[in-house]
């Protein structure tokens, strides 16, 4: 009688199911590598000190804001692709030129821009393309940029936002 011989190993199935998690690691990594090295991080800000210099700025024209007392709303329709609200200062409607800033999270490249007329009684409708799902930045500026507002806003989980200058110089 004569010995059956082995199979070879690639034949059995431990050494490959051990290979396995090897494989899958090596295949993340590279994956990983490559969105490293394809996606730059556009968070990190080249001159931080002249930014960090510039928030005293920003205080001051939050507290103009509060002394006019400003309030400024506004909501996104997705079927009309509008963005509509109104800006008011005391209660009254302000009607002067506005700077809306919507700003992406996380891509520098989807940031919005638009300057708004609101008409007499301070309502306002500019169409927009499409937003993105995120955690915008609002803010809001007046023609010469005198003063500024600024909330976050989730859209679409929140409907609308409404900034308020003097909620904002109650918060500690």
């Amino acid at each position: 009688m004569q010995a059956a011989s082995p199979a070879p190993w690639y034949a059995h199935r431990w050494p490959w199911l051990l290979m396995l998690g090897p494989v899958v690691v090596i295949v993340g990594g590279s994956f990983a590598t490559y969105l490293a090295i394809t996606r730059p991080d556009a968070m990190v800000v080249d001159d931080y000190y002249k930014q960090g210099k510039a928030i005293n700025q920003d205080l001051r024209r939050d507290r103009i804001a509060s002394a006019m007392k400003l309030s400024f709303e506004a909501s996104y329709d997705p079927a009309t692709a509008t963005l509509a609200g109104s800006m008011q200062g005391g209660g009254v409607p302000l009607a002067t030129p506005l700077h809306i800033y919507l700003a992406h999270p996380t891509q520098p490249a989807k940031d919005l821009q638009l300057l708004v007329q609101p008409d007499a009684a301070g309502r306002f409708a500019v169409p927009m393309p499409m937003l993105e799902r995120a955690h915008w930045q609002v803010v809001v500026e007046g023609p010469q940029r005198e003063w500024r507002l600024a909330r976050s806003w989730s859209w679409p989980r929140q409907h609308s936002v409404a900034i308020r200058a003097d909620a904002l110089a109650e918060q500690p």
